[in-house]
């Protein structure tokens, strides 16, 4: 889904060079720039202590920018307090007030705006009804599973009907199966309220699922902005490659054939796909991506890569193969065991490898 605004180049939110520093040897958020469409799902995903949660609280008003702006439908929030934002917001711990009923809980920001009793009841009616708990409204929070409990949050953060939603790791207190299901019952609220949602996390698989758009964040910059597959098949720099899923580095030698890019590496040539990043320069050492599921594997002294088995392991799905090249450089293949040609390979074992063209490309220095 990509939002009409988007299409057409209008920006519902433009975050410009936003900065907050804490003090210390570099800023917690360093000039962070991009737009966000209306009704789009963007996450803002990267490891603990990238900026991506200081972020969040300067847009939600609970922080004030050492420098930059925030603007909404052209309007500028950034030193707005957070009651006149209309944002709804929702952060890991679920802050359910625990002498409350379900339908109190939710109704609490109606109560604060002092909207009318009858506007009220209706309002958090609807909410329920999109979270699906409209048969909870009467228990307690401690009555609740902590799904329950995630999606009640969710229904007093909309019931005010914001204009931006905010999620701060919702699902980080979860168990595992319940991340699973809730992600998409965040999804699927999200796209039937059509609320414009901010999301912060550090689970590339969360971010991957639920996600128009991921802004990947490092040491406060943001490191790339684009589709999960953009992001998936098109790492801007190492870093990203190596955050969202796994990645194979292939070390060599970048040269320009017949007007195409290849890598000269173990003594082979390999095509590369797309066009070269910035910096990238025929002659110079150069790394090339891979992913591990691209990878073939067939009887050795083909042509490709060879390469020694030196190590299989079978996890349920998948047969992971970890290889050795001629040169010492490592790389991992995984196979599913019904297409793996060679799954009953052995340990220290020589194999060919290969890959569809297109699935190696370069990254950035």
């Amino acid at each position: 889904m990509v939002p009409a605004d988007r299409e057409e180049g209008r920006a519902h939110i433009r975050i410009e060079a936003l900065t907050f520093d804490y003090g210390g040897a570099r800023p917690a958020v360093d000039r962070l720039s991009f737009d966000i469409g209306k009704g789009e799902f963007i996450g803002l995903l990267g490891p603990s202590g990238c900026g991506k949660s200081t972020t969040l609280r300067m847009f939600a008003g609970l922080l004030a920018p050492t420098s930059g702006r925030i603007t909404i439908a052209g309007r500028d929030i950034t030193a707005r307090p957070p009651w006149e934002r209309n944002l709804g917001l929702v952060f890991q711990s679920y802050a359910l007030f625990p002498h409350m009923t379900v339908e109190q809980n939710v109704a609490f920001g109606l109560q604060q705006r002092r909207v009318a009793k009858v506007e009220s009841r209706a309002r958090v009616a609807e909410a329920l009804r999109a979270v699906r708990l409209e048969d909870f409204g009467r228990r307690r929070p401690s009555e609740l599973s902590g799904g329950q409990q995630q999606r009640v949050a969710i229904a007093r953060a909309i019931v005010i009907e914001p204009e931006i939603l905010l999620l701060d790791e919702p699902l980080s207190n979860l168990d595992a199966r319940l991340r699973d299901e809730m992600r998409f019952e965040i999804r699927d609220i999200q796209m039937r309220t059509g609320i414009t949602t901010l999301f912060v996390t550090h689970d590339q698989q969360e971010a991957l699922t639920m996600c128009d758009r991921i802004a990947v964040m490092n040491e406060g910059r943001l490191e790339q902005i684009g589709t999960p597959q953009e992001i998936y098949d098109h790492a801007a720099s190492r870093f990203v490659a190596r955050f969202i899923g796994r990645a194979n580095e292939l070390n060599g030698t970048l040269a320009i054939e017949a007007g195409r890019p290849v890598l000269h590496t173990n003594g082979v040539v390999l095509p590369v796909a797309g066009e070269l990043p910035e910096g990238v320069r025929a002659g110079a050492a150069a790394t090339a991506i891979l992913r591990p599921h691209s990878i073939l594997l067939a009887e050795p002294g083909g042509a490709g890569l060879q390469a020694v088995v030196r190590r299989r392991v079978f996890v349920g799905n998948m047969i992971e193969f970890d290889l050795l090249l001629d040169d010492g450089q490592a790389l991992i293949a995984e196979l599913r065991p019904a297409e793996a040609r060679l799954a009953h390979t052995e340990e220290g074992a020589r194999v060919t490898l290969s890959w569809p063209e297109g699935e190696m490309r370069m990254i950035a220095a």
